[in-house]
């Protein structure tokens, strides 16, 4: 038996996937559950249509996210900090010190999980991040760290 599955179903397939399983377990199992539907042409033209919105989607988000890093690898951002006599930070830079400064200066909202700053910061000097925007897009900008 042929079905289109609604869910992800462990050892069977992930949602949308038409996949051949036996009579019994359909019937049984994934239909009245709702996990599946029979792969009738209806439902094939359905689930067609499914994929390539969804593949239109995520095209333009990785679009979006290409066009974001193309701007911030123009930028540069200033995080001040409280350092000692010695040079030596109190506390540390993370990434929702850059986040923050990124929407404070440019105006832009940037998630702080996907921030990372490449290297200990260890005083005032300028520093690479690494802002990973989408799963194929990551974009490098310089962070300058100043005495506040």
């Amino acid at each position: 038996m042929k079905v289109i599955l609604q869910a992800d179903v462990k050892k069977v397939g992930a949602k949308g996937e038409v996949v051949e399983v036996s009579d019994g377990y359909g019937r049984n199992y994934l239909l009245p559950r709702k996990l599946a539907v029979e792969a009738n042409a209806a439902n094939l033209n359905t689930a067609k249509v499914r994929a390539e919105s969804k593949a239109r989607k995520a095209q333009q988000e990785a679009d979006e996210a290409k066009l974001l890093g193309a701007q911030l690898e123009k930028i540069s951002v200033k995080v001040p900090v409280r350092i000692g006599k010695d040079g030596k930070l109190f506390g540390s830079v993370s990434g929702s010190d850059v986040a923050k400064a990124l929407k404070d200066s440019h105006s832009l909202n940037v998630d702080k999980r996907k921030i990372s700053i490449q290297g200990d910061v260890t005083g005032a000097g300028v520093y690479d991040a690494v802002i990973k925007l989408h799963p194929e897009v990551t974009t490098k900008i310089k962070v300058e760290v100043v005495e506040s």
